[in-house]
């Protein structure tokens, strides 16, 4: 099997340029046959007449006696000429005398309007018989003409068309191949062009040049698909960057901990305290390494929802309450009210989470004496989780990037408040794997407002 795409295509074009050739050969052959059968038998047309023109002459000079002006025609033409009275053969002329034309003359006789036939083996003679009256007796002229001349020709034309086939298909191979090697110049230039592109120089793309439209149109959608790896690597760069800068503090913390209490003795209360500090610690990380997790499960497609019917205000009330400690040491005020028994499909696991994170969020950056609330809506369409909060808000510029991975706002997303930039990335996907959406409506220094929704 070839595989070089441009001896297929050649090969293509020399398959369809052959047929096409022979095809064309067959149309001509066929017309010039009926060309040239339509000239011979208007010959023989004109050569009746004439032949009727002369013996009705020789007729005349004869006192009406049909042999004689039969005889005084043929003697003053040359055609291949017989003449019957009825189906009397008054005189013919060799070789036409030698067929047995008694049938046609009756045929032409009866029918009383001219016959065209064929006799003979080969390529055989073509005869034409002619009625007509004359002093009231009916005779009948026959003119014939050999069909070698024909053939010949035609012989010709076939063997012109064998000869002028095969060169006629080396110059179209030939031909096929530069025009195959001129019009793929374009991708092996880009193929040059793709092999010197790495994870460093995405951006470079392809370079089609002078290229049709075709190939720009390829090229195109290969740049795109560079800009879309560009955009990936460089958010698993930043991922990885991200990831590691917050593995690493807490990391530090616990080791410089740890050294400090092994470095010498001391008293039960500062062990408890590096101990303490620790555990806080190793909790932060159990909690990153949880959500890299599920950021991970998520890239890789291998999250299954575990779909169940529930009541969504249960769902929020208990949220709400568990929660409700973390707002009252900070000095906030909870609020959660919605719909009653408003029953939804969906993973509960998953949307508890989506709350829980929402809420966290809000409590986290609402200074103490403010106020965070979370209402359930429901509409025909839809239902409707939102979180407000009278918190620092978040300015116009960074609010299309808080559900970036790792993302912080810097005047409002501290490390010391304890997030890592994961949690409206995982609640996005959440959001997004029950075919909803969320939606964030901020202003500086008056507060966000979270909404998920939800379609029925």
């Amino acid at each position: 099997m070839i595989k070089s795409f441009r001896l297929q295509l050649t090969l293509w074009y020399l398959l369809l340029f052959t047929t096409v050739f022979v095809l064309f050969g067959v149309l001509l052959h066929h017309l010039l046959a009926g060309a040239l059968y339509k000239r011979l038998d208007d010959t023989l047309f004109t050569r009746a007449r004439t032949a009727i023109q002369v013996f009705q002459s020789e007729m005349a000079e004869s006192n009406g006696d049909a042999s004689a002006g039969a005889r005084e025609t043929l003697s003053e033409l040359r055609e291949q000429v017989a003449i019957y009275e009825g189906r009397r053969l008054l005189a013919a002329r060799t070789p036409i005398e030698q067929l047995e034309l008694t049938d046609l003359v009756a045929r032409c006789a009866a029918e009383a309007k001219p016959v065209l036939t064929t006799s003979g083996a080969g390529s055989g003679t073509r005869i034409l018989a002619y009625s007509f009256s004359l002093n009231g007796r009916q005779f009948v002229v026959l003119i014939s003409q050999s069909l070698d001349p024909v053939a010949e020709d035609l012989r010709l034309v076939r063997r012109v068309f064998w000869i002028a086939l095969p060169v006629a298909v080396a110059i179209a191979g030939l031909g096929g191949f530069l025009l195959a090697t001129r019009s793929l110049a374009p991708v092996r230039r880009m193929a040059a062009q793709a092999k010197s592109i790495t994870d460093r120089n995405l951006r470079n793309g392809l370079d089609p040049g002078a290229a049709s439209e075709e190939f720009q149109i390829l090229a195109d959608s290969f740049n795109e698909l560079l800009a879309r790896l560009d955009r990936s690597f460089g958010t698993m760069r930043r991922f990885v960057a991200d990831a590691s800068h917050e593995l690493r503090t807490p990391l530090a913390i616990i080791r410089g901990e740890a050294d400090v209490a092994l470095a010498a003795d001391r008293p039960a209360a500062e062990y408890k305290e590096s101990t303490a500090i620790i555990q806080d610690e190793a909790r932060r990380l159990s909690r990153l390494v949880d959500d890299l997790l599920n950021l991970a499960r998520v890239d890789a497609d291998s999250v299954k929802l575990q779909i169940e019917p529930f009541y969504l205000d249960d769902l929020l009330s208990e949220c709400c309450r568990s929660l409700q400690p973390l707002a009252s040491a900070k000095g906030l005020t909870l609020g959660c009210q919605g719909t009653q028994d408003v029953m939804f499909s969906g993973d509960p696991d998953l949307l508890r989470r989506l709350i829980l994170n929402l809420l966290e969020n809000a409590i986290h950056y609402t200074p103490s004496g403010g106020r965070v609330e979370a209402n359930l809506e429901v509409d025909d369409a839809a239902f409707r989780i939102k979180v407000s909060d009278t918190g620092v808000g978040i300015p116009a510029d960074d609010a299309p990037h808080v559900f970036e991975r790792f993302y912080r706002v810097d005047s409002a997303r501290s490390r010391e408040q304890g997030g890592f930039g994961l949690g409206l990335s995982i609640v996005k996907w959440i959001a997004e794997s029950h075919h909803g959406t969320v939606e964030l409506t901020s202003r500086p220094g008056a507060g966000s407002t979270f909404t998920v929704l939800l379609h029925k």
